[in-house]
């Protein structure tokens, strides 16, 4: 064994050996970086690393026939020079390299948010540090001339950041709140600041026939420095290729690595045709409009999904329209349809992650559909795998904060709260949620301030001045309560009046005018199901608040669960129908397994106590 070793020493195998893996990796670095810039395809680094790998042992053969007689007849006595140690060194530096970069986490490996302890570590964790780079992409201009093609626009918008969030350590934010700046010609500096991004990129978009025209820039925020611009006038049939090569270039430009295994590609998840794809656009953007929109959602989206069964992200959204469709189906009085629906959304997001387990489209649309029926385990366990995915996914943060909150976990639905803010600080709905949670966890003035700004006429929002109403009787303001909350509901002016229908509203009046003389409220009062039932708080009979909560359980609607934990009044937490109803939602069974709530605890074997 000693000889054979020292014939391949006298052969120079160990020092070929070392030279050919220290010049492969180089040249594979070389390849990884100048990819982008040069628009190889992924499969030109896969064939690299494939001829490589083969011409590695042919380096070898060629080393041992190159001498094949020992000098004199014997094996001579060879020594280890200072070239030998210098290879040596070099090829343990690529070995150690090589195994880091296959067995280190990446920054999305380790993205699963840790359940923090207060709003600081949230903002903490949400905010960017000093000298990470954080990148908005504002929506791209529709220059086809044709109003209607704006889906495409918007939907080249969404693929680009879904391709760019790939990328381990660039940080993607407000994504959605940069579609505020739509249209608009504002100072980049200012919605840097607005958006929390040090870059931004924006484009424009010309759809014409069979060819499409795509504009892009990266600009630093801070001064207006154009970083890098391209043009790109394809076939429609190279959309996909487009939003690659645009990733690769963000990520060449920031000098950051992909993370992609070979013959893994940043827009993985593609569909079959053009028409799939414009279908699936303007599907998407339909479910995005909420409102009515959603009814044409189901439609193009189950037309997608039958065009291209295979296509995950079809599925991941049908999901989401199906949820809609039952939330206002549940509205409308069509309870009948409502466990079909559900059922068909379940099924359409469990295809989505049987399609793209990597995707983390499919996970969010199940755990919503489990957290909305009660299934608390389920839902929270693939928030998880879906926040460890895409961990600013803002839809599904949003979700899995909302969650937290109909479970008691209110400190921690309030840090998820405030990590939203920070990646989209411009979204009414997150805002109020969030100004909603300061409340919920005691911190009543800022919750106030935040709804108060939201409940402005030009903010966009009904439930807001609601909420505002709510938190103000919560501090004895009943006269300030009753202002905002007829404004809103009883101003023959305003749209939103007769949104509850005005007996009800009138209801809610009398009840705080009482209280706010301290006197009797109305001896007889409506059902109040809905967010309504906080009057009830203010009369003889605040347990009837959760009458709403019980009816919407036997329904199997578990999304009303949220408004149990509202401070005002908490004796009802400490009646037996609470824990009655506690029990029947499936919370206490969740808490004994993962941990109790901030105001519960267990007492004893089999009880336990709220504040």
């Amino acid at each position: 064994m000693a000889n054979f070793f020292a014939e391949l020493k006298r052969r120079h195998i160990f020092r070929v050996a070392a030279t050919y893996a220290v010049v492969a990796w180089v040249l594979l670095q070389l390849a990884n970086n100048v990819a982008p810039a040069l628009r190889i395809p992924d499969w030109g680094i896969s064939l690299v690393l494939l001829l490589l790998v083969v011409g590695f042992p042919v380096a070898l053969v060629f080393a041992w026939i190159h001498q094949l007689a020992p000098e004199d007849g014997a094996l001579a006595r060879v020594t280890t020079g200072k070239l030998d140690w210098a290879l040596i060194a070099a090829l343990v530096i690529v070995i150690a390299l090589v195994s880091y970069q296959q067995l280190a986490p990446s920054s999305g490996e380790r993205a699963a948010p840790a359940q923090q302890a207060g709003v600081e570590a949230a903002r903490a964790a949400a905010a960017s540090p000093a000298g990470t780079i954080s990148l908005a992409v504002l929506p791209f201009a529709n220059m086809s001339g044709d109003a209607s093609q704006e889906f495409f626009s918007d939907g080249m918008t969404e693929e680009i950041t879904s391709a760019l969030v790939k990328i381990p350590d660039l940080r993607v934010v407000a994504r959605t709140s940069a579609f505020e700046f739509k249209g608009q010609n504002r100072n980049i500096q200012s919605i840097g600041q607005q958006l929390n991004a040090t870059h931004l990129i924006e484009g424009s978009v010309r759809k014409a026939g069979d060819r499409v025209r795509i504009t892009v820039q990266l600009i630093k925020a801070a001064d207006g420095t154009q970083i890098w611009s391209e043009n790109y006038d394809r076939q429609l049939t190279d959309v996909f290729a487009i939003q690659e090569e645009i990733g690769r270039a963000i990520a060449t430009s920031f000098n950051m690595r992909l993370g992609l295994a070979p013959g893994e590609r940043l827009v993985a998840e593609r569909p079959k045709d053009q028409e799939t794809y414009d279908l699936f656009l303007r599907g998407r953007a339909a479910v995005r409009a909420r409102g009515q929109a959603f009814r044409d959602a189901v439609g193009l989206l189950e037309q997608v999904v039958e065009r291209d069964p295979n296509f995950a992200p079809g599925w991941a959204w049908l999901a989401q329209a199906r949820s809609l469709t039952a939330l206002f189906s549940d509205r409308d009085g069509e309870a009948s349809k409502v466990g079909v629906l559900r059922e068909a959304q379940e099924a359409a997001a469990r295809k989505a992650i049987a399609l793209a387990p990597g995707y983390s489209g499919g996970y969010a649309a199940l755990a919503s559909s489990f957290s909305n029926r009660g299934r608390w385990s389920e839902a929270m366990d693939l928030f998880k795998q879906g926040l460890a995915l895409d961990q600013d996914d803002p839809e599904l943060l949003s979700s899995y904060a909302g969650t937290l909150t109909r479970l008691g976990y209110l400190k921690e639905g309030l840090d998820a709260r405030e990590r939203m803010h920070l990646l989209e600080p411009l979204i009414v709905i997150y805002n109020r949620q969030r100004a909603q949670a300061f409340v919920a966890t005691g911190n009543t003035d800022a919750g106030v301030r935040e709804l108060e700004r939201l409940s402005r006429p030009d903010a966009g929002s009904f439930l807001s001045p609601l909420f505002l109403a709510q938190a103000y009787s919560q501090q004895g303001r009943f006269d300030d309560a009753i202002d905002v909350f007829s404004r809103v509901f009883l101003d023959p002016s305003n749209p939103t009046t007769g949104v509850y229908g005005r007996p009800l509203a009138e209801a809610v009046v009398q009840v705080l005018r009482a209280a706010a003389n301290k006197s009797e409220p109305p001896a007889r009062l409506p059902d109040f199901y809905s967010e309504l039932n906080f009057a009830y708080a203010y009369t003889g009979m605040p347990e009837r608040m959760l009458d709403w909560q019980e009816k919407s359980l036997k329904e199997g609607d578990y999304r009303p669960l949220t408004h149990i934990w509202w401070p005002t009044p908490s004796s009802v937490r400490k009646t037996e129908r609470f824990k009655a109803f506690a029990r029947s939602a499936g919370l206490v069974e969740y808490w004994r397994a993962r941990g109790w709530p901030d105001l519960c605890r267990p007492v004893g074997t089999n009880d336990f106590a709220c504040d």
